[in-house]
């Protein structure tokens, strides 16, 4: 989709995600518990929506948090949920908190990604994961996506290579498909060249991915959870991800300890 033709009118924006939803007037119409011809006169702009109809119509298109508040603008209405910057004076409560939850994962490396996997911050414990890939990579934003299957990313200090990241590739690439995100789907369209040609089907050997990563005490084997803020009532909030990092083993937790002996939370 263009800038040209890309949806503006409360109309259009409508009709662009029922499409895309794969609805028909008739399905979301009686899904909204509305009359077609109420939903089709709002689409071709002849008849004027409330908030609360836009807001309905929303849940039942299960909109992103972004585009809800798109759609309200659209209709002449404040947006329904928040929209600052990360580092706006509003989100220091959440930066602090964040701040703590990656102190407190200490000496195992902690990091926050964006919507688009750029990094926002991380624990001292995170550079372990890219100390000594390209330059090249490290130049801001950082984005932890491509430094995962870039050949002169993590792949050239540890065990992982491009496949070890197709689970979280193929979950981005659903999420880009329904959020209709085309600056995620342009971000994968770059990587996944990087991924093997034709698809794993060796049988698993353990429950997860894990890696073995380099470090000036020896091998650390390490695998990753990613989480999310549980209940967002903010844009920025709604995109971030913690990704945490665990030793798979008491020599490599021993040996993240003596790397990272001075272990401190904020207060």
């Amino acid at each position: 989709m263009t800038v040209l033709d890309e949806p503006r009118s409360v109309g259009e924006l409508l009709r662009f995600w029922r499409t895309h939803r794969r609805l028909s007037q008739l399905e979301l119409a009686l899904e909204a518990e509305m009359s077609t011809k109420h939903l089709s006169f709002v689409e071709t702009g002849r008849a004027q929506p409330s908030r609360q109809l836009l807001a309905h119509l929303s849940n039942h298109l299960d909109l992103p948090m972004a585009e809800r508040n798109r759609l309200l603008l659209a209709g002449g209405f404040a947006p329904m949920y928040l929209d600052q910057p990360y580092e706006s004076k509003s989100m220091q409560p959440l930066r602090d908190s964040l701040r703590r939850l990656l102190d407190a994962h200490m000496p195992s490396p902690a990091l926050i990604v964006d919507g688009l996997w750029n990094l926002i911050d991380a624990n001292p414990a995170a550079s372990l994961l890219w100390d000594g890939v390209d330059p090249e990579l490290l130049k801001p934003p950082i984005n932890l996506l491509r430094l995962s299957v870039h050949p002169g990313g993590i792949p050239s200090i540890s065990s992982m290579t491009a496949a070890c990241s197709v689970p979280l590739i193929h979950q981005l690439r659903r999420r880009s498909r329904e959020d209709a995100n085309q600056a995620l789907s342009d971000l994968l369209e770059e990587v996944e060249p990087y991924l093997p040609d034709t698809p794993l089907t060796a049988a698993a050997q353990q429950p997860m991915v894990t890696l073995n990563l380099r470090t000036p005490l020896g091998e650390v084997t390490l695998f990753s959870t990613i989480a999310t803020i549980g209940a967002p009532l903010e844009v920025t909030a709604a995109s971030l991800a913690i990704e945490t990092f665990l030793p798979t083993d008491p020599t490599s937790a021993s040996r993240l300890r003596e790397l990272f002996p001075e272990v401190g939370t904020t207060q």
